[in-house]
């Protein structure tokens, strides 16, 4: 494992278990980590309410807050809003052919039953949240 799949692994963990918070605050706040961006409070309480449209099991936290941390660091790196809204629909459209959807329902592990475990996307938290890292970083270069 690398040491980037390491930090995340472990950032996800510590979101989860220890703070309880949603994937798309989690996306945000490891992307935001990682490339050394700070995060208005404002940007982390509306995150707070995007995990799977506030929990409707619609489009998932984890595109969510890497659509939103795509906006912040491509604003913050001068680029045009045009750059910055063609890279989030092909980032899009490559996490749909990774990962099968962007719909929460869809991607969750079996769905959403009643005796879920807590955190159980978590593996797949970590797997996302790595190919958001690599996409960006590419994009940035």
């Amino acid at each position: 494992m690398s040491d980037t799949e390491q930090f995340i692994q472990n950032r996800i963990h510590t979101c989860f278990w220890e703070k309880d918070l949603n994937c798309a605050v989690t996306t945000l706040l490891t992307l935001s980590e990682h490339f050394g961006i700070d995060l208005n409070p404002q940007v982390m309480d509306a995150a707070s309410c995007m995990h799977g449209a506030g929990g409707y099991r619609a489009q998932c936290g984890l595109v969510e807050g890497m659509l939103m941390f795509v906006g912040i660091i491509g604003h913050a790196n001068k680029m045009e809003q045009s750059e910055i809204n063609s890279f989030c629909s092909r980032t899009a459209e490559s996490y749909e052919k990774k990962f099968g959807s962007l719909r929460c329902e869809i991607l969750r592990p079996n769905g959403f039953n009643d005796d879920d475990p807590p955190h159980l996307c978590e593996r797949l938290s970590c797997d996302s949240i790595y190919h958001h890292l690599q996409l960006i970083e590419n994009w940035l270069k």
